[in-house]
């Protein structure tokens, strides 16, 4: 989990047309189910008839780095079920809950293109027809980085990846690594409750200019846009100044802190941490991970990068 694979950068907007899988049905679509209980029956009818499940949960708004994580669940299974769910308890007071943006139609095509056999698509009132009285608890590991600022996302994300857990049964579950602490948190919560399930972080896929994929971006202004890219261009810079020999955690995010507030982002945090306990460092290591989340305008976006070894950054110039 902890180091990027090379090549997860794409040019936005290229994951369509001639991309579905060799052999696949052109015409066939996935069969669409909104009620848990029918969403259990499909997946198991597929486990029964096909063998190994992947699941590919989502919010929606598919875009190319979705469609990534897809692929990766194809090569690993033998049937793919996407989940496409605005999980409102994992958004607190005051954040996008409303406006995130929801086009199920294009979601659904997009994943027929990509030779999903299942969408599961449920409704707020399927997934909780009561006020939740339990809830998944990260620990300390919900504590830090995103956490901090958003207190109780991290239950609302894991309680919801189990209830899907338990609907779909999947033999795999793939995660984009762009969400690096969701990642670490859900694999965590997978061995910690004896899952069945494994669990699978797949590299970061960027546009080419190095901006990470996210539905957020949408939100962006063309202006705002340009800013952004003192993300990635921060990450970018901090593996630099690793390979050339600087291991001081601090003057690396330093360096980070100091690349985006120059292109007038309001930084959150910048953090150099281990990878599986996501606790701070004092000497940077080749599979420490730079984690950044900023504010541009009024949206917040998230991106990280090991210092060592293969980066989807690799090869990208300016930002």
């Amino acid at each position: 989990m902890s180091r990027e694979d090379p090549g997860a950068r794409g040019p936005a907007g290229a994951g369509r047309g001639d991309a579905r899988p060799a052999g696949a049905d052109p015409d066939a679509s996935p069969r669409v189910v909104r009620e848990p209980e029918a969403a259990r029956e499909a997946a198991r009818a597929l486990r029964g008839a096909r063998g190994r499940l992947g699941l590919v949960p989502t919010m929606g708004s598919l875009h190319d780095g979705h469609l990534s994580l897809i692929e990766r669940a194809r090569a690993a299974c033998d049937a793919v079920a996407v989940s496409v769910f605005v999980n409102p308890t994992q958004f607190g007071p005051g954040e996008d809950y409303d406006a995130y943006p929801r086009d199920l139609d294009r979601d659904v095509e997009l994943a027929g293109e990509r030779g999903v056999d299942l969408v599961f698509a449920p409704t707020p009132e399927a997934m909780y027809p009561a006020e939740p009285s339990l809830r998944v608890e990260p620990g300390r590991l919900g504590e830090r980085l995103c956490g901090l600022s958003r207190p109780g996302h991290f239950s609302g994300v894991l309680t919801v990846v189990l209830k899907l857990f338990h609907i779909l049964e999947p033999d795999v579950a793939v995660f984009g690594r762009k969400d690096f602490q969701q990642s670490v948190l859900v694999r965590r919560m997978t061995e910690e409750l004896n899952l069945p399930i494994e669990v699978v972080a797949a590299p970061i896929v960027r546009a080419a200019d190095g901006l990470a994929l996210s539905s957020r971006n949408a939100y962006l202004s063309e202006e705002e846009r340009e800013r952004a890219l003192s993300l990635s261009g921060g990450l970018r810079l901090a593996r630099e100044r690793f390979a050339a020999g600087e291991r001081d955690a601090e003057a690396l995010a330093d360096r980070v802190r100091g690349t985006m507030e120059s292109a007038g982002v309001e930084v959150e945090y910048v953090e150099i941490v281990e990878p599986g306990t996501l606790e701070p460092l004092a000497r940077a290591a080749p599979d420490a991970v730079c984690a950044v989340a900023a504010r541009v305008g009024s949206t917040r976006l998230i991106d990280n990068a090991t210092l060592g070894g293969a980066s989807s950054l690799d090869g990208i110039r300016g930002a």
